[in-house]
């Protein structure tokens, strides 16, 4: 069925005139009506541009036209993202009838490559928040059992990937925002290095933080997707590289013995439920054979936590104080919180933040003089009830707050480093989990080679 190739099996199948890009958006739209009134994983669907860029595209091909490298194929944004033309809100009552009149970059270079938007994938207000909610659309259901959550924030992206609603969907990453929902739905999420993919309009250009990814089926997907959203563009600052090249996955068993890998199911300093922590050590031994070495080691993450907080705290309070001043009545408790947190900064505390940063970027250096890549949890936890407003404890473990269980994630976001979650194994109650590999500074070639080399060994 058309809806289960691969993105790269899509391309080539429509460049080779096997199938139509008007029956690739069809058969979206299918999973669309099937699966979507359950799952809410789509907030937005844009239908009739769709069919009409898809008709575009076959005329292209029949007329032998250039094609870009994702000619025809269907694909969602998160509905963070700005899109020319589509109503985008944010997940917020604030914005529920914008519109916005340009695109966000990376949605513009998806576009230009020949991508066909079906349509914006839900999200909680302004991507803050353990689940995929909001109050104009509800909360988007795990795939696997529609009483638990999809994950935040990219959680209505993921949930579209693995149902087949999409073959590539654009998320966005902060503390995990991509790879949290692709642990919890079964399927690939890559956060590139920070300046990766370029934006233009951010209101702190020199925010590493946050960044945009790709949820995809397969790492070859996913590394095919970030190849069109990377490239220089100086409007940002953090930009990196004039232009990214796929690698070349052929070369991926060639890897096979040769990497140096260091794990640990907690990086020393977050909280994992004890289910989380047997599956990953399941995951370890069938992975060290691979391997050149497999060592139980990570950096020093120590400074971590109060570091990412602070900078956290501080830039949402930059961004958000706006909508906490005029709309307090209509932000959720968890988007008031979070902006709060914000409140009271001192300069002092801000650039002590900013030091334990780069601390903590050293330490991973170091750690990457004796090793190839990191490996972790995606998640701290299985997927959990929509029940559950917040992620409070683990195991019977007090976290510290809200977002605490999300240090497995934020922790490597705070470097800036690439990362990938990569689906393994199923949890007791028999939803996904997924792996979490670290790579060196710019490193996603090696990261997505790598990546490749465990998909086409572990699922055999």
């Amino acid at each position: 069925m058309i809806h289960q190739l691969s993105a790269v099996e899509l391309v080539a199948a429509i460049r080779t005139g096997q199938v139509k890009a008007v029956d690739a958006v069809a058969a979206c739209f299918e999973q669309i009506e099937r699966h979507n009134q359950k799952l809410k994983a789509l907030i937005t669907v844009c239908r009739d541009r769709a069919v009409a860029e898809a008709q575009q595209a076959d005329i292209a091909i029949a007329e032998n036209s250039p094609v870009g490298p994702l000619h025809g194929v269907p694909f969602t944004a998160k509905d963070l993202t700005a899109t020319a033309g589509v109503r985008t809100t944010y997940g917020s009552l604030i914005y529920q009838d914008h519109v916005p009149t340009q695109d966000e970059l990376c949605l513009a270079r998806l576009h230009a490559a020949g991508g066909i938007l079906i349509g914006k994938s839900n999200t909680p207000e302004f991507g803050l928040g353990a689940h995929c909610n909001n109050a104009l659309y509800g909360p988007t259901a795990n795939p696997y059992d529609p009483l638990k959550t999809s994950g935040g924030s990219s959680g209505g992206a993921a949930a579209a990937v693995a149902t087949g609603m999409c073959f590539l969907a654009q998320g966005t990453d902060m503390g995990g925002s991509v790879r949290t929902p692709a642990s919890f739905c079964g399927v690939v999420g890559l956060r590139p290095s920070a300046g990766r993919i370029p934006r233009r309009r951010k209101p702190l250009l020199r925010d590493w933080l946050d960044t945009d990814g790709a949820i995809a089926r397969t790492v070859e997907d996913a590394a095919l997707m970030l190849s069109v959203m990377a490239g220089e563009d100086w409007r940002d600052p953090l930009s990196v590289g004039r232009s990214w090249e796929l690698p070349e996955f052929s070369e991926a068993q060639r890897l096979r013995g040769q990497v140096r890998v260091g794990f640990s199911p907690d990086l020393g300093i977050a909280t994992v439920a004890a289910e989380t922590v047997q599956a990953f050590e399941q995951a370890i031994e069938r992975i060290a054979p691979l391997c050149q070495t497999m060592t139980a080691d990570h950096p020093d993450c120590s400074l971590a936590q109060s570091a990412f907080e602070t900078l956290r705290a501080a830039t949402l309070r930059h961004k958000q104080a706006g909508h906490l001043k005029k709309y307090p009545e209509l932000l959720s408790e968890s988007v008031r919180w979070n902006i709060q947190r914000g409140e009271g900064i001192s300069a002092a505390e801000l650039l002590q933040a900013e030091a334990d940063c780069d601390r903590v970027y050293l330490n991973f250096l170091t750690f990457f003089e004796r090793y190839d890549i990191l490996i972790t949890p995606s998640a701290s936890l299985p997927s959990f009830p929509h029940t559950q407003s917040e992620v409070l404890t683990i195991d019977g473990v007090k976290l510290r707050n809200i977002i605490d269980y999300l240090t497995i994630t934020y922790t490597i976001s705070l470097t800036g480093l690439p990362a990938i979650s990569l689906p393994y194994g199923l949890s007791s109650s028999k939803l996904p989990m997924g792996i979490q590999l670290v790579g060196k500074p710019g490193g996603e070639k090696a990261l997505l080679l790598f990546a490749y080399l465990l998909q086409e060994n572990l699922e055999k």
